[in-house]
């Protein structure tokens, strides 16, 4: 039975018809058979050409939507009410179709971005436009090995890690490789040396094969290429075997790893399927000349006046203030504060109090800073808080006011200020020239836990979108000089320096003596957290090109330590850049933080970065993607960095996508995360079609789990009747064609290289927490007979777990560093949209209250079995097996203790720890990281390691090796937890949080003495280790009377 829908569809003609259409048609079928009706309906004839018509509607979202891409069904385009208007179709159709799609698959229609008015989108644009065109140009250049590297190239491990040997003449082990081939049920083992290259490891194939099919299938060698039997992975590259991750990762595991001998044509099809992806939009115009960019509007300069010429006072005009909500008795005051980064350039000016009800004007509207036009900094950000004064209220017991106190208030003179909203804006714009005349600023009213002086200079320089309901501050920025006032080009700015330098005619400043070298290299060895004081600053600035010479990774201290407010000083800093050494990506990473607004400090920072491998780059893509907040103009050099490797990687694109396109929905960086996500896109086309697809498959999972919600929701009383009820329709629903079509055939957004070919309903289920999470099983696409579990979280903000298990991630590779493998399973993570995401279900694992209720039925004794672990392993290990998952064991559980000691991760008790069949413990669900802890029974949950270890001494030893690896590293991990800190995670909004960090890893401190300070926390934790049970023993009785 098809089901039909009743749509209107309204004719450019003015003609209104009513049919009725199939739920599951296509757009194209619709238009086929309304074409059909309205030949019977007046004024056919000029309707003309069914082709160069399209449909419009009205989306869930109540967004206009052009359904130009009309291969999709109406059940996958869900309009809000079935009507569809039929509207012309103007410019060309191809054109009309990739804008239509990336507006689909980027959560936001171009016609949006179309209607800012604002130069700098158009100029971003514009320029992205042209660049994208010529990288997909490049692209229909390449050769076929070329993109295939660029798209599916295998994961390499760093050469750091030492070889594997075999453990008796310490030679390279051998390796035992189960070869498939491709189109074929037959498969070969081969036993090969690890150092073997992969096109010799290709030729012994390619000989078996011809011993077993004889000589009539003669075969020559570039006719194949190796891939990863499981995934989209090809061993492209004359690297040993024992370079590759995967085969790296099989022979840690004693697993045989299996490869896929694939024929060239098979990939050559890939390959010129994606060329045709291109051509159909690109070649269009490529015939064409490109469009000459719009000329450099260059005001002859005259006309133009340098900053460092304008000596008066900066000053701003407050004209008033709307909709600010505050009592009828308050009084409202302005604050403004010049900063560059968090550091403030001159004292904040506040204006005079207002009373009025939300329309606010004051009397000296002038606010005059202590700080001179010339030396404003090119970054400089203008921040204002709007906050209400008022008498000081004896405590009542009312809770009328109770959301004066929400936020921080400042009592002063007996008075109490409380803030009301804040909004940053820049003093120069994009171009660099000074900003004159009116502007409106719609403001925040969501305040962070710290504020400078309440202002809050790292919020974001946008204004908010949702202009209906915000404060608005209308203020006016006065004119200096009948000319535009504009920041002097770079070759100016070290003009200058030289000028400096060529008047105090002397060496350059600072070779210090011994003592302050001392003081010096004491200073530098700080961690990025500690403040320095104004002697400090003036020592590093003094003893600058010593730094140079002899610290030079400690850039960030001397960055600290420049007087920005002082012009002369920042271009003699920017010429001391440029024959700076440069620095390791690593260290470079701290640059980007909010503390160096610079724009010429970011650049050098990024280009420190482009020495990172594609490998290294993934580990903290997370990272440069939140930093992209801090970024106060879309063009830069952060910007184009990442544009430009996610262009030339195929795997670093896919998730710099799935990073932007999660955020998209967040007003402060809507605009400017749609941009990039736009250049992406137009830059790598092929990936748009593949990239679709799993939007649409999340689309439709989040369908089912909300079918779900309401179904649990429903049947509330009926437990058990409920449960089978759900499950049956979350089946039935999965079986439908409009879901498994769509959710069949994809790429998996946790690991691009996986084809997902479909779902295994009979094994699919919904887990009983409150988010009814969706536990999928698909079939591998790749590997018959493998499948691959997936949990899709609607409801869950999955952001804190995806930087919890990135920084373990780091912790595995540096551990790795340093030859201590700790066995670490870092599970993929994906967020995916507004709480929403996906997680990697780690096979033939499962959780420790598991493991205990299977071998007792007493659930409260459970927490006490020793032996149901042991048991539990001996299952599924025998022998030497059964040895070497003790070991895993060992290792794992120190790795995580030294993990979840460091990380301050919380909340811990046995259905959050895992353990796989091979012996690996694990952690799952990270909701509580720094510290934050929840309590029960007055115990504070406490990190205490769960050991099940007889082998005390040697779990003692791993634990401490690896406690003073991540110290090497305390640098990086504060760097990358500062990075986030705009990111909006619940627990980390301030520097507080990450203070955290210095202390476990007792930074400041010897070796000796951080290590004495670990050891007393350990020991202490296994004295408390009854307490654990205690904890256990809660969790598992509370779950048993769940159930």
């Amino acid at each position: 039975m098809v089901e039909v829908i009743t749509v209107d569809f309204l004719l450019p003609t003015g003609i209104y018809i009513q049919m009725e259409v199939p739920r599951e048609a296509t757009i194209q079928h619709i238009k086929l058979l309304l074409w059909k009706q309205a030949q019977s309906f007046p004024l056919f004839p000029p309707l003309g050409e069914m082709e160069s018509h399209m449909f419009e509607c009205v989306n869930q979202a109540a967004v206009h939507e052009e359904l130009e891409d009309e291969t999709r069904r109406l059940c996958d385009v869900r309009p809000f009410l079935p009507v569809l208007k039929l509207v012309t179709r103007s410019c060309g159709r191809a054109e009309r179709l990739l804008d239509s799609k990336i507006g689909v698959l980027i959560g936001k229609g171009l016609h949006e971005l179309d209607a800012i008015n604002d130069q700098e989108v158009k100029d971003f644009r514009c320029k992205m436009f042209r660049l994208s065109e010529e990288r997909m140009q490049q692209v229909q250049m390449m050769t076929c090995t070329e993109w295939l590297q660029a798209c599916f190239s295998p994961q390499l491990e760093p050469l750091a890690g030492t070889a594997i040997t075999d453990g008796l003449n310490e030679r390279p082990a051998d390796l035992k490789v189960i070869i498939h081939f491709d189109q074929s049920q037959d498969s070969a083992s081969l036993k090969v040396p690890s150092s073997c290259i992969p096109s010799d490891l290709m030729e012994l194939a390619v000989k078996k094969w011809l011993t077993t099919h004889g000589p009539e299938e003669e075969v020559w060698l570039g006719q194949y290429i190796l891939r990863v039997s499981h995934c989209l992975e090809f061993l492209c590259g004359e690297q040993p075997l024992i370079q590759y991750k995967y085969i790296r990762t099989c022979m840690q595991a004693k697993e045989s790893p299996h490869l896929t001998l694939v024929h060239t044509s098979t990939v050559k099809g890939m390959f010129d399927k994606e060329i045709s992806a291109i051509r159909a939009v690109v070649s269009r115009k490529s015939s064409n000349p490109p469009l000459p960019l719009p000329p450099k509007r260059r005001v002859p300069t005259q006309l133009q006046k340098c900053v460092w010429d304008v000596s008066s006072p900066f000053k701003i005009v407050l004209v008033n203030g709307n909709k600010v909500n505050a009592e009828e008795t308050a009084k409202v005051q302005v604050r403004a504060g010049l900063f560059h980064g968090t550091e403030l350039l001159c004292k904040p000016a506040v204006s005079s109090e207002s009373s009025g009800r939300s329309d606010h004007t004051w009397k000296d509207s002038t606010l005059e800073f202590d700080l001179s036009v010339c030396d404003l900094p090119r970054m400089t950000r203008l921040c204002f808080a709007i906050y209400a004064v008022m008498d000081k209220v004896k405590k009542q017991k009312s809770t009328k006011n109770a959301h004066i106190n929400k936020y921080q208030t400042i009592r002063k003179a007996g008075k109490v200020h409380y803030p009301i909203a804040w909004v940053n804006t820049m003093v120069f714009d994009y171009k660099g020239q000074l900003k004159t005349g009116d502007i409106i600023l719609h403001c925040w009213s969501s305040f962070p836990d710290e504020l400078e002086e309440m202002l809050n200079p790292i919020g974001t320089i946008q204004t908010n979108p949702y202009t209906e309901n915000a404060t608005a501050l209308h203020i006016h920025f006065p004119e200096y000089s009948s000319h535009s006032i504009v920041f002097p080009p770079f070759d100016k700015i070290l003009e200058k320096a030289a000028e400096i330098a060529g008047a105090s005619d002397c060496v350059p400043m600072g070779r210090g003596g011994k003592k302050f070298h001392i003081e010096l290299k004491e200073i530098m060895e700080r961690d990025p957290l500690s403040q320095l004081c104004e002697n400090e600053k003036d020592l590093i600035w003094t003893l600058r090109y010593d730094c140079r010479e002899n610290f030079p990774q400690s850039l960030p201290k001397l960055l600290l330590s420049v007087k920005w407010s002082k012009h002369e000083d920042m271009a003699q800093l920017q010429a001391l850049l440029q024959i700076w050494p440069k620095l390791s990506p690593r260290d470079a990473l701290e640059l980007l933080d909010f503390n160096y607004p610079d724009q010429y400090v970011r650049e050098y920072a990024v280009g420190c970065l482009r020495d990172m491998s594609d490998e290294e780059l993934s580990q903290y893509l997370l990272q440069l993607v939140q930093v992209l907040r801090y970024e106060p103009y879309y063009d830069c050099a952060l910007t184009h960095f990442l544009l430009e490797r996610a262009q030339g990687n195929r795997k670093i694109g896919h998730f710099l996508f799935w990073h932007l396109r999660s955020e998209i929905h967040m007003p402060a960086v809507s605009v400017q995360f749609a941009l990039m996500l736009e250049a992406y896109c137009r830059g790598s086309i092929p990936h748009i079609e593949v990239l679709k697809k799993q939007v649409e498959a999340l689309s439709k999972l989040k369908s089912v789990n909300e079918l779900i919600k309401l179904g649990t929701i429903k049947n509330a009383r009926n437990k058990t009747k409920e449960a089978m009820l759900t499950k049956e329709a979350m089946m039935t629903c999965l079986r439908q064609s409009g879901y498994s079509e769509t959710l069949s055939d994809l790429h998996s957004p946790l690991n691009p290289n996986v084809l997902l070919s479909g779902i295994n309903v009979e094994r699919c289920r919904y887990m009983d927490s409150k988010m009814k999470p969706l536990w999928i099983v698909y079939d591998n696409k790749l590997l018959g007979g493998d499948t691959l579990g997936i949990i899709f979280k609607n409801g869950d903000d999955l952001r804190q777990d995806m930087l919890t298990l990135q920084i373990l991630r780091l912790m595995d590779l540096l551990w790795k560093e340093a030859n201590l493998d700790l066995r670490i399973v870092p599970y993929g993570c994906l967020a995916t949209g507004d709480r929403a995401g996906l997680i990697e279900v780690v096979s033939s694992a499962d959780t420790i209250a598991n493991i205990q209720l299977t071998s007792s039925n007493v659930a409260a004794a459970a927490a006490f079995n020793k032996d149901a672990l042991l048991n539990w392993l001996k299952e599924r290990n025998t022998g030497d097996a059964l040895d070497r998952a003790i070991e895993e064991f060992t290792l794992s559980c120190a790795g995580y203790c030294v993990a979840t000691y460091v990380l301050g991760i919380g909340d811990r008790h046995s259905d959050n720890i895992m353990v796989r069949s091979t012996g690996q413990l694990f952690h799952i669900d990270f909701g509580h990281i720094l510290g934050n802890f929840k309590s029960k029974f007055g115990i504070k949950r406490e990190r205490v390691p769960f050991i099940l270890t007889r082998r005390h001494s040697i779990f003692r030893q791993y634990c401490e090796e690896a406690y003073l690896v991540l110290r090497k590293n305390g640098n990086l991990f504060i760097t990358l937890f500062a990075l986030m800190l705009t990111a909006g995670l619940p627990e980390l909004t301030s520097v507080k949080d990450i203070q955290y960090l210095k202390d476990s890893l007792a930074l400041g401190k010897t070796d000796e003495d951080a290590l004495k300070q670990f050891r007393q926390k350990f020991d202490e934790a296994l004295r408390e280790s009854w307490t654990t049970k205690v904890n256990w023993m809660a969790h598992n009785v509370a779950k048993d009377n769940r159930s």
